[in-house]
Order: structure tokens, then C-alpha cells, then sequence
């Protein structure tokens, strides 16, 4: 009798919402910047190659990727303003200022912003939750990396200017990342020689909001990288270095896939 090897799914989602550089050709026009200055706050604020550094170092895990860059919409801040502490340096869902605190674009109508959330943002976060479902359908449990990169130095936007900056910052929250989780990650990481810090400089993760402090079975941890490990002066990405932090990631995920 032939044995049938069902293959499960990864219990592992990758979220990458900041790696994208596009604007749409018809959106561009909201933008006060030129074309010039709309370049270097891309540089500042894309978190580069992380795509390529998180799908390498996790090749079976579900990849969900914002398709445009956070300029247009920020897919980890939430849609009510209210509840987005970002927004009062004007950078929540839908930014007005840029990383300087430059003005970006004027305040969109309410009619705009929803076009927008309809856009880019919902079905983002339905393509998410659908993946977590997936998972949890097919694993019982589900866990979410949520792939970052930040700069060496504080930006003039962030609302802690002197947090520490280590090579790895672990984003948690207190009910969907279990203590072991960060420790394994951050033991692993610190084997390799690199430093390791919570919440510092960001902090948090992202889970689903049919998740959200409900269920128990998803787990969620943010990895950011210091961007200086890979990123050129010039934000052009030293294909190499890209290349070892994807190695040592794919240690990090070998750890957890073990575990």
C-alpha cells in the first residue's frame, strides 16, 4: 500500500510591511516632496532587502508582503488614529509628515483615507489574518515574524531619540509572545556575536485584530535589523552582508522550527 505524505504548511507567517519603494503613478501628486526629496525619505524610511533577508532565512513559511511603500499607507499602524500614538507626530495610518518631520503630503479628506484603507490596507491585513488561519487550521498554533530593518542612528520622527540600538531589536507583546520564544531567538542571535535588545529602539508586533489578546495559539515576535549591517551609505544593499544575516536567520529559524 503506497504511504502518502500529506505536506503540512509552515506554522510560520512572515509580515513584511515595509520593504516596498512604490508609489502609484496616481497617488504621486498627493505628495508635496520632489522628486528628488521623495528618494532620499524613501532611503530613509524602506526598510530594504528585508524581503529578500526574511524569505531566505524562512523558505517555508507564508510571506506577506505590503505591495506599496508605507508613504501611501503604513500597514503595522492601526487605521483609527485614536489608538495609533504615531499620529501626533503626524505619521499614523496615513502619513502627513515625513522622517525629518517635513511636511509630506496635506491631511487626506476622510473620503481619501478610506479609499486608501480600501485599497492597500484591508486587503493587506485580510491576506494576514488569512494566513494566520491557514496555519492555525492546518498546525493548531501559528507564529508570526515580523520582518524589519532600522537605521543606525535615531531618525528626527522616532518618539525615543535615546533608546539603545543593538544589532537585533526584538519587538514583543506581552500576550502573544511567550517568553521562551524571545529568549531562543535572542540566545541564538547572541551565539553569533551580535547584540540583542527588547522594544529598543521599536517595539511591538503585529498579530491580526480577530487575533488581537484573544487567542492564545498566535504567537508573534518582531525582528529588526540594524540596518548598518547590510545597507550602503548610498542605501544600495551590500549583497554579501544581506547574504550572512539571511544565513544567521535561517539558524534563528531552524531553532524555532525545532522547537
Amino acid at each position: 500500500i503506497p504511504v502518502l505524505f500529506v505536506l503540512m504548511p509552515s506554522p510560520i507567517v512572515l509580515h513584511l510591511p515595509h520593504v516596498s519603494t512604490l508609489i502609484p503613478e496616481d497617488l504621486r501628486q498627493d505628495f508635496l516632496l520632489s522628486d528628488q526629496e521623495l528618494l532620499e525619505e524613501l532611503n530613509r524610511i524602506t526598510d530594504h532587502a528585508t524581503d529578500q533577508i526574511f524569505q531566505q532565512a524562512f523558505p517555508e513559511a507564508k510571506a506577506i508582503v505590503f505591495p506599496v511603500s508605507r508613504l501611501v499607507v503604513d500597514p503595522e499602524r492601526f487605521s483609527d488614529d485614536s489608538q495609533e500614538p504615531m499620529s501626533q507626530v503626524g505619521m499614523g495610518v496615513t502619513y502627513t509628515k515625513g522622517s525629518l518631520s517635513q511636511p509630506l503630503r496635506e491631511l487626506p479628506s476622510q473620503g481619501k483615507r478610506q479609499e486608501l484603507l480600501e485599497r492597500f490596507y484591508h486587503p493587506h491585513h485580510k491576506k494576514l489574518m488569512e494566513a494566520v488561519e491557514e496555519s492555525l487550521l492546518a498546525n493548531g498554533h501559528c507564529l508570526i515574524i515580523d520582518g524589519h530593518s532600522f537605521p543606525a542612528l535615531p531618525l528626527p520622527y522616532e518618539l525615543n531619540q535615546t533608546a539603545f540600538r543593538p544589532d537585533f531589536c526584538l519587538g514583543t507583546d506581552d500576550f502573544h509572545t511567550p517568553e521562551k520564544l524571545v529568549e531562543r531567538v535572542g540566545k541564538e542571535l547572541e551565539s553569533y556575536g551580535y547584540s540583542t535588545a527588547r522594544n529598543q529602539p521599536f517595539s511591538g508586533t503585529i498579530v491580526p485584530m480577530k487575533h488581537y489578546r484573544k487567542d492564545k495559539r498566535v504567537h508573534s515576535l518582531m525582528i529588526e535589523i540594524n540596518r548598518w549591517f547590510y545597507l550602503r551609505e548610498d542605501s544600495s544593499v551590500d549583497s554579501e552582508r544581506a547574504k550572512t544575516l539571511a544565513n544567521v536567520l535561517r539558524r534563528v529559524a531552524e531553532v524555532l522550527e525545532h522547537n
